[in-house]
């Protein structure tokens, strides 16, 4: 990302300033609803009510205009996790707060990341996409971790790299079945076990930070 524009692929564009970013979340929505496969120009246009033209001097092509579509996603929950990180001294509670962030992920943002996870199984450059989309999400919980031990307030049993994998596989996780509909245990047991589970990953205790502070699936 330059300061002026935005990279896709090797190439900056600028085109839409601050409305770009609304009519990604309009792509972000139809890919939810329609899928990585169907969603085209024509789709994004009739929500947004922006010219398929103007989109295309946008993006410059269909492809682009979905990976930044799901750049932006990953961008928003990244800020969303350094806002916190400035809120935050402690860092058990950062981390409570970063898991109770991802849980809160609304269904269409996870249909949109399963689509895209899906199509990077089958496309090597999306699959390095998503590597490096992957990394900059995890990177804030790594942080954390760190921090922690730094501060001396965690003596991890496991490597940071698998702590934090586990806890994000516990976050998404949760993917399939909002999105399938096939939710049925307790939101708060879930949350609860994935806290615990990080506590003992950080050989600390967690009591105090399990407060009920999550809506998973809004």
């Amino acid at each position: 990302m330059s300061e002026d524009g935005v990279t896709v692929r090797g190439r900056v564009r600028r085109a839409g300033g601050e409305r770009r970013f609304t009519v990604l979340d309009h792509v972000i929505s139809v890919i939810a609803e329609r899928g990585y496969g169907t969603t085209r120009y024509a789709d994004v246009s009739a929500v947004s009510g922006i010219a398929v033209s103007t989109l295309q001097g946008y993006f410059g092509s269909r492809e682009d205009m979905l990976i930044e579509a799901f750049e932006r996603a990953t961008s928003i929950a990244v800020d969303g996790m350094n806002q916190l990180a400035a809120q935050h001294d402690d860092p058990l509670g950062l981390l409570v707060a970063m898991v109770d962030m991802g849980l809160d992920t609304d269904t269409p943002t996870w249909r949109m990341l399963g689509e895209f996870w899906t199509a990077a199984a089958h496309d090597p450059d999306l699959r390095q996409r998503a590597v490096e989309l992957a990394r900059r999400y995890r990177e804030p919980f790594a942080d954390a971790v760190r921090r922690g031990v730094e501060r001396g307030a965690f003596e991890p049993k496991f490597e940071v790299a698998v702590i934090v994998e586990s806890t994000v596989a516990s976050i998404v996780g949760i993917l399939h079945p909002m999105v399938l509909g096939h939710w049925a245990i307790d939101h708060r047991d879930y949350r609860k076990l994935i806290l615990t589970q990080l506590a003992f990953a950080l050989g600390t205790p967690i009591e105090d930070n399990l407060g009920d502070s999550t809506t998973i699936g809004l």
